[in-house]
């Protein structure tokens, strides 16, 4: 295995319940903070070999991925057994259920909130 790979498995594994990383967090804690794709892919592979709990990894906005049927909702039942909270938006709480293995800071979380204020400024252009 490689060596990214064995971290991202390592990462995910490491997800404790009821909290969530989202892909481009596991890829940097993994050790390259632009392979979310490829912690994608990894999961796709390589969750029923290694029991890895797949459910917990989200993407930046704290929306579920999508599962075969495209609405996710394996995974959000999951994550809601666990004691995640779903807001009326369909989003997780990423400053209350986000796991941070190094209690850093993350970059996503200002990532999170840039995302945020461009979606409102949008929605206001619209309205």
């Amino acid at each position: 295995m490689a060596p990214f790979t064995r971290a991202v498995v390592q990462t995910i594994q490491s997800i404790p319940e009821g909290k969530v990383m989202s892909y481009g967090q596991v890829a940097s804690a993994a050790g390259s903070p632009r392979g979310a794709r490829q912690v994608v892919r990894i999961l796709h592979s390589l969750s029923r070999k290694y029991g890895l709990p797949w459910h917990r990894v989200v993407n930046i906005r704290g929306e579920i991925a999508l599962d075969e049927d495209g609405e996710g909702g394996e995974q959000q039942a999951r994550l809601e057994a666990e004691g995640v909270e779903f807001g009326l938006d369909g989003r997780i709480d990423l400053k209350r259920y986000r796991y941070q293995p190094d209690g850093e800071l993350q970059a996503e979380d200002r990532k999170a909130d840039d995302t945020k204020r461009v979606e409102k400024a949008k929605a206001n252009r619209k309205g």
